[in-house]
C-alpha cells in the first residue's frame, strides 16, 4: 500500500523550478510512499510548472474570473473540473486553497505572496494543510519587509544588525547627509527586492569621489554621486507621485553571505551558508554567520523556507541586512553539498521523516564551490 500526499508550491521568485526539481528526485528516497507534486503561477512558465505533476494558473489579479485549470484535468473528477471551471471572482489566495482542498495537498509553501494567505491561516489549518509563509502572523511579516521596523526589531532583541536612517523626503534626506555624511553612506528602499534602488554615496573620503560616467557604465557597482543623487531624488516625478520611504545607511564592507534556512516557529531545523567570490559561490556551513542567524529567526518566529543576508563591518562582525520570507533563489545550490534543504525540509512537514535537528545537518553538510551555468529549455 503507498501512502498519497500532496504538496503545492505556489508562485515564487526565481527558486520554484528547482525546487520542484528537488521534489521529483525526494520521490526516489521514499518508494514506499506517492507524492503528488503541484505548482501554480499566474503567468505562463512551462518550463516552470513542466517540473509538476499536476499544475494551475493562479488568478492574475484578486477580483480577475478564475481562469486556473490543471494541467491533468482528465484524472479530475467530474465535480472536481466542474469547480475549476466554474469558481469566480476568487483572490489568488482563495483560488489556491479551494483547489489544495480539493487535490488533499498537506504542505502548501506560498512563495512570493505570503502575506494575502498569512492573513487567513486559520482557514488553511481547517483544512489541514501546512502552510508555510515564512512566519506565522502577518505582524511579523509586515516587519520583515519593512526594512527599518526590521532593524528596529533586531535591535531590541540584541541582534547585530546593519543601521540605518529613515528619511521620506529631500529635506530630510540632506539633514542626514550633514549629520552622517563623514562616513561611507548607500541608501536603499524601506521595501523592495533584488537590491533595487540601491546605491552607494560616494561620501566619506572625498579624494575617492565617483566618475560621473563610470557608475552610468558599469551600473552593477551601484555607485553614484551623491549630489547627483539627491538631484534625481529632489525632481523625481515618481517619487513626487508615488512618495518611496527610504534608508539612509553605514556602507559595509566586509564579506556577504547567504544563508538558506528551515525553520518551525522560530526555531532553525537546517541551514546552509553561502558566500560569492567573483562567478563562484563557496557553499558551507559558517558557524560565525550562524551565531546571527540563529537568534535572528528566533526574534520572527521564521516557520518555513527563508533566506537570510548578512555582512561584515569593518571590524568582521557579521551583521543582519534582511530576511526574505521565502526560498533564495540559490537554494537549489544547497544540494551540492550533499545535503537538499528542499528535501529535508518536505520530508519533515509530510511526516516522512522525524523533526530535523541543526547540528546534524551541519555535519552533514560537505563545503564545496558551485558556479551557476546559464541553461535553456524549449518551450514548444
Amino acid at each position: 500500500m503507498y501512502n498519497t500526499d500532496a504538496v503545492w508550491l505556489a508562485e515564487a521568485q526565481s527558486s520554484q523550478r528547482d525546487m520542484l526539481l528537488s521534489l521529483q528526485h525526494l520521490k526516489n528516497h521514499y518508494c514506499n510512499k506517492h507524492l503528488t507534486i503541484i505548482a501554480s503561477h499566474r503567468s505562463d512558465r512551462p518550463e516552470i510548472v513542466m517540473c509538476a505533476d499536476k499544475h494551475y494558473v493562479e488568478p492574475d489579479d484578486k477580483h480577475l474570473r478564475n481562469q486556473g485549470k490543471p494541467n491533468r484535468q482528465a484524472e479530475l473528477s467530474t465535480s472536481q473540473r466542474q469547480a475549476t471551471n466554474t469558481h469566480c471572482l476568487l483572490s489568488r489566495w482563495q483560488f489556491v486553497l479551494e483547489h489544495a482542498k480539493e487535490q488533499q495537498v498537506k504542505v502548501l509553501l506560498t512563495g512570493r505572496n505570503g502575506y494575502d494567505y498569512e492573513l487567513h491561516r486559520p482557514l488553511f489549518q481547517q483544512a489541514g494543510i501546512r502552510l508555510l509563509t515564512g512566519a506565522s502572523d502577518v505582524a511579523m511579516l509586515e516587519k520583515i519587509d519593512d526594512k527599518f521596523a526590521f532593524m528596529q526589531h533586531c535591535q531590541h532583541h540584541d541582534i547585530p544588525v546593519a543601521t540605518g536612517w529613515r528619511f521620506d523626503s529631500y529635506d530630510e534626506l540632506k539633514q542626514l547627509l550633514a549629520e552622517y555624511g563623514h562616513q561611507r553612506l548607500c541608501v536603499k528602499p524601506i521595501s523592495g527586492i533584488f537590491a533595487q534602488g540601491f546605491w552607494r554615496l560616494d561620501t566619506g573620503d572625498k579624494s575617492l569621489a565617483y566618475d560621473s560616467f563610470e557608475h552610468l557604465y558599469f551600473t552593477d557597482n551601484r555607485k553614484i554621486h551623491t549630489q547627483q543623487f539627491l538631484e534625481a531624488y529632489a525632481h523625481s516625478e515618481m517619487v513626487y507621485q508615488r512618495p518611496i520611504s527610504m534608508l539612509l545607511m553605514p556602507y559595509l564592507s566586509g564579506q556577504e553571505y547567504s544563508i538558506d534556512v528551515v525553520c518551525e516557529h522560530g526555531e532553525v531545523l537546517g541551514a546552509i551558508t553561502r558566500h560569492k567570490v567573483g562567478s563562484v559561490q563557496y557553499v558551507g556551513y559558517e558557524k560565525s554567520v550562524m551565531t546571527v542567524v540563529i537568534p535572528l529567526i528566533k526574534a520572527f518566529g521564521c516557520d518555513g523556507i527563508v533566506s537570510v543576508q548578512t555582512k561584515a563591518d569593518d571590524t568582521g562582525q557579521q551583521r543582519v541586512l534582511e530576511i526574505n520570507s521565502r526560498p533564495s533563489g540559490g537554494i537549489g545550490y544547497t544540494a551540492h553539498s550533499g545535503v537538499d534543504l528542499t528535501q529535508v525540509a518536505f520530508a519533515y512537514w509530510l511526516g516522512w521523516t522525524d523533526k530535523p535537528n541543526l547540528q546534524d545537518i551541519a555535519q552533514q553538510i560537505t563545503p564545496c564551490k558551485v558556479r551557476p551555468l546559464m541553461s535553456s529549455i524549449k518551450l514548444c
